[in-house]
């Protein structure tokens, strides 16, 4: 296997995450898929916490309903379909977590060990995260409850945990300190945990661009706009100490501005469109200011065309800023930056110091993929992604029964997952080291990455410190 993996599933190592708690929040899973059974049909599932069904949280919580393994049990016992979704009727709609949990920990029984996992041999406990208002995502708090649900657990099954974030957006400064960040970061402090996070498909989306300014020399960022474009919104994150105005000048070249910083939202109109203007301030965790602008049509659709942002310093100290557009899945493929930088691409949380950072690469060709989210972090410049995994035409688990190819860093995670469940499995469970967990882990496999073709730095921003080989990041 690509991933030097195989090698270390038989003699000597004989590593199958067994005594591990491998974990995902995600879109929830298909619990009736074989490869998440045991041989005698009963589940392998701890628990599934589905944040989507109103009626028995978990202890300490407030939303959805925890499904035990006795429940789920009693569920896989029904033969009729109908009956079984009765008992246990939470599933997995989009069957992105079914497809997650069958790379990190999926046994394969359905293709008689073909389509195997990594630490097929693990307990798998699932979140499904919970969408509070129709057609939206789940917000920042449903992520953490699920990732402090998953925690919880592992400490009172007295487990390691290895948990999968294959979830992420680009909204936010992208220095690895917003408030979801800063939680994972410390809640890894807490049992023996290590986080593996997907740092997303905007590597060529062209929705990220940035540059320095200079008192004086007021810089211009074009904006192409695609047909129907029903609303945008644009990131711009500057450092607090600079200080710049903002002007608007539309397809049909009429202008809006200069817009200065000022408390409250700014409404102003324009060639159809109506803009919202926030400029925010300094958190707790962070110097960085971001400019909000939200593009809103009064009818269905925004004006298509280049619309031209002009960044205008007042005060400058520092002078980097980066704009970042709403990622590739949820807007039009031609509303892009025509001068974009691919760089700073991670998606949110994957610049989280605490965890660990995966990219993708294709396999097949030894090569980085190109829609892979790039680092380095903004500002801090912390190393990510820390490295890469197999993320192209992966066929793993499909919800619903069977197998199917997936693509994406989604998938490129659950590799790293799981091969961190291996490592602790090692150390931990094994008795080689009891404290290899959360940053160790990380240490290793960055130590154990090979380095690919076509690079002559390392680490670097596409692949970090190389592609994952397990066998060589056991240290002896």
């Amino acid at each position: 296997m690509a991933s030097c993996i195989n090698s270390v599933q038989i003699m000597p190592y004989s590593l199958t995450g067994k005594g591990i708690l491998v974990a995902c929040v995600d879109s929830g899973i298909d619990y009736a898929h074989p490869d998440f059974r045991n041989a005698n049909g009963s589940t392998r599932l701890v628990a599934v916490w589905d944040q989507s069904i109103g009626g028995r949280p978990p202890e300490g919580y407030d939303i959805g309903t925890e499904y035990t393994s006795m429940e789920i049990d009693a569920a896989l016992k029904e033969d009729d379909v109908a009956q079984r979704y009765a008992l246990v009727p939470t599933r997995d709609v989009s069957g992105h977590g079914t497809a997650v949990m069958g790379v990190a920990g999926g046994n394969g029984s359905e293709s008689g060990g073909a389509y195997r996992g990594i630490a097929y041999e693990s307990d798998l406990l699932v979140v499904k995260l919970g969408v509070t208002e129709e057609d939206s995502f789940p917000r920042t708090t449903e992520l953490i409850q699920g990732i402090d649900y998953c925690i919880r657990t592992a400490i009172r099954r007295n487990q390691p945990l290895a948990l999968n974030i294959s979830f992420g957006n680009s909204y936010g400064s992208h220095e690895g300190n917003s408030l979801l960040e800063t939680y994972l970061t410390t809640a890894m402090g807490y049992g023996r945990n290590t986080a593996c996070a997907g740092t997303g498909n905007e590597g060529n989306a062209r929705g990220h661009t940035s540059g320095t300014l200079q008192e004086g020399q007021p810089v211009g960022v074009e904006l192409s706009v695609g047909t129907y474009q029903t609303g945008i919104n644009i990131q711009i994150w500057k450092n607090y100490v600079d200080q710049i105005n903002i002007e608007l000048i539309a397809p049909d070249g009429s202008r809006i501005g200069p817009i200065r910083n000022q408390q409250g939202t700014a409404r102003y109109s324009s060639e159809g469109t109506e803009l919202l203007v926030y400029y925010g301030e300094p958190s707790p965790y962070s110097t960085a200011q971001e400019i909000y602008l939200d593009f809103l049509p009064r009818e269905t659709y925004l004006a298509t065309g280049v619309w031209t942002i002009r960044l205008i310093p007042e005060r400058i100290v520092d002078g980097e800023y980066d704009l970042w557009l709403p990622g590739a899945a949820v807007r039009n493929a031609d509303t892009v930056f025509y001068l974009s930088n691919p760089q700073r691409t991670l998606t949110i949380p994957s610049a989280a110091e605490g965890v660990i950072a995966v990219g993708a690469y294709d396999s097949r060709l030894q090569s980085y993929a190109s829609f892979s989210g790039r680092g380095y972090t903004r500002v801090t410049n912390q190393i990510k992604p820390d490295l890469v995994a197999p993320g192209v035409a992966i066929q793993t688990a499909r919800a619903g029964g069977g197998y199917a190819p997936v693509t994406g860093t989604s998938f490129a995670t659950p590799f790293v997952t799981g091969s961190a469940a291996l490592l602790m499995e090692w150390g931990i469970g094994q008795g080689n080291d009891p404290y290899l967990y959360g940053e160790k882990v990380k240490a290793y496999l960055r130590r154990g990455a090979r380095h690919l073709p076509g690079f002559d730095v390392w680490p670097n921003p596409e692949m970090g410190y190389g592609a994952l080989c397990v066998r060589e990041s056991i240290p002896f």
